[in-house]
């Protein structure tokens, strides 16, 4: 009947038994040096199972989880005018309708900007891109390795014949498959999006339910946290971009480069991939000038560039952003080639939010203004 006995024996271990104990086999094995070292590389192995585990089950799931995360970084964006309109006694629902209606009006408005313009000035620039292919073809026949015209119409035969094969056609499948996915994941993240508006701080308090005391005010913390550095990284990286197009478009105005319009709306979208984005964006818009009007009118696009990006990154940038955004530019890289590895472009917009919020939860973790413990500065760190 032991076996089956209701009385709980407490047994105390003294240091001493803890001693004897680790000096017999098996124990001994796991209490030297080398022991503790094996222990901890297992405890890394299993944590690493883990986040890997959790990674490929996000990453199965990305027409769920993009969709989740995007909506979280427009509601918080947008959390301000909630909460204002909740103040000046403006319904639950009727804010929610009227802020969701502004962000896919927003959202629309540059889609079709980039369709229309595309549109409109496509034939120019195919014809001044076609005049500039002509040219590099001339030039390139001018090299003593130049191919023959007999390589080139090979090529060209090649290419004919990829886009007559089966396989350019399981391409053009597959994208309609992802213009498919996009639609889905586009109203999927509008239906999230309008419940993160309307009923988001509940929803955060349904979730801290089962944590009481300390662990409740953590928790509580780390929402208000999440909230501000998304909002605050959203709304200063749109304003800057904002700022950084209509500068880039009126030197390309003035410069009469085709695809102005097209070119600062890719620079407002770029914007939002720190330090790589703004060397793409300029790229291409030099690009576009050299083709349609020479490398003397490229070479003041890439002049309008740097200026308006020094602008943006001595002035702009750091009073918008402020206390935002406290990342070193080595963890910013290290977190867009993460990201973009991981997820694509998608990825690389979404890391350094991802990160910049990570590193503020860390900041808020065993209070209002005190980190981690192992993320507090030492006391040297202070003096310097």
């Amino acid at each position: 009947m032991g076996l089956f006995r209701r009385s709980v024996h407490e047994v105390q271990l003294t240091t001493r038994d803890v001693d004897l104990t680790a000096k017999r086999a098996p124990w001994s094995l796991w209490a030297d040096p080398f022991g503790r070292l094996a222990i901890r590389a297992l405890q890394i192995i299993v944590v690493v199972a883990v986040a890997a585990g959790i990674f490929l089950a996000i990453h199965s799931l990305t027409l769920v989880t993009i969709p989740l995360v995007i909506a979280l970084i427009l509601a918080s964006a947008f959390a301000p005018a909630m909460r204002w309109m909740r103040r000046h006694g403006v319904p639950d629902l009727l804010a929610t309708v009227v802020t969701l209606l502004v962000i896919v009006v927003l959202l629309g408005a540059v889609g079709w900007l980039i369709v229309w313009a595309v549109q409109d000035q496509w034939s120019d620039l195919y014809s001044q891109a076609e005049g500039g292919v002509r040219e590099f073809l001339a030039w390139v026949n001018t090299l003593p390795f130049a191919p023959t015209p007999d390589q080139i119409d090979d090529w060209l035969k090649a290419a004919g014949d990829f886009v007559t094969s089966s396989q350019f056609g399981s391409g053009a499948l597959a994208g309609v498959g992802a213009v498919a996915n996009f639609v889905t994941g586009f109203v999927l993240l509008v239906t999230i999006l309008f419940f993160f508006l309307k009923d988001g701080p509940r929803m955060w308090e349904f979730l801290l339910r089962p944590f009481r005391g300390s662990h409740y005010e953590r928790g509580r913390r780390i929402g208000d946290k999440t909230v501000t550095v998304l909002g605050s990284y959203v709304r200063g990286t749109a304003t800057v971009a904002l700022v950084d197009a209509v500068g880039i478009l009126i030197g390309l105005l003035i410069l009469q480069v085709p695809l102005a319009i097209p070119l600062a709306v890719l620079v407002f979208l770029l914007a939002f991939i720190p330090i790589v984005g703004a060397t793409v964006a300029g790229i291409l818009a030099a690009l576009v000038a050299l083709v349609a009007n020479g490398w003397v009118n490229a070479l003041f696009v890439v002049g309008v560039v740097v200026l308006v990006n020094q602008l943006e990154g001595n002035f702009l940038q750091p009073f918008l952003m402020g206390r935002s955004m406290k990342l070193h530019a080595f963890v910013i890289l290290v977190a867009l080639t993460v990201g973009a590895v991981l997820g694509g472009i998608v990825g690389a917009v979404l890391a350094v939010p991802i990160t910049a919020t990570a590193w503020g939860i860390v900041q808020v973790w065993d209070g209002p203004n005190t980190p981690a413990r192992w993320a507090r500065p030492k006391r040297t760190e202070l003096r310097a």
